[in-house]
């Protein structure tokens, strides 16, 4: 499982046109999944994330996390972060999991925040999304479960 983490001052993505999740602070996460992906990878995640402390203190220094703030989470499916470019100027996403399971465990992965006592908003799975925030810092973070 990848996630790549934005601090975000306000966030939100629409599908169709229609705003269907919004954050006025926190965290845009973009999560990407494979099919030997575990609850133990969502469990990792999910601990890492909650307590990723890239918020400031009030002496500047990256020292808060998202629960520490009361921030919110606009959690937004993405295969793409699987992609590989070895070869050729075309991604392959064989490495992506099947819609079905990575849907699952997206899933399992944003109840897991919810009950951390974290507001999370979600695009919809497997749609087009347009998703616009202003990234806070600029502060990007890449985690990847299978480099613990």
């Amino acid at each position: 499982m990848r996630a790549v983490i934005q601090r975000a001052k306000n966030a939100k993505v629409r599908v169709d046109k229609k705003v269907v999740g919004e954050i006025s602070g926190g965290l845009v996460v973009f999560v990407g999944i494979e099919d030997d992906d575990t609850e133990d990878d969502v469990a990792y995640l999910v601990k890492k994330i909650s307590k990723l402390r890239i918020f400031e203190d009030d002496e500047n220094k990256m020292n808060l996390s998202v629960q520490d703030i009361g921030g919110e989470i606009l959690s937004i499916s993405q295969f793409t972060l699987h992609a590989d470019t070895r070869k050729g100027n075309r991604p392959s996403f064989t490495g992506a999991a099947k819609p079905d399971y990575a849907r699952n465990i997206y899933q399992e992965f944003n109840k897991r925040l919810t009950s951390k006592g974290i507001n999370v908003e979600t695009g919809q799975f497997g749609e087009h999304m347009e998703i616009d925030f202003i990234n806070d810092g600029p502060v990007t973070i890449l985690i990847d479960s299978k480099n613990k």
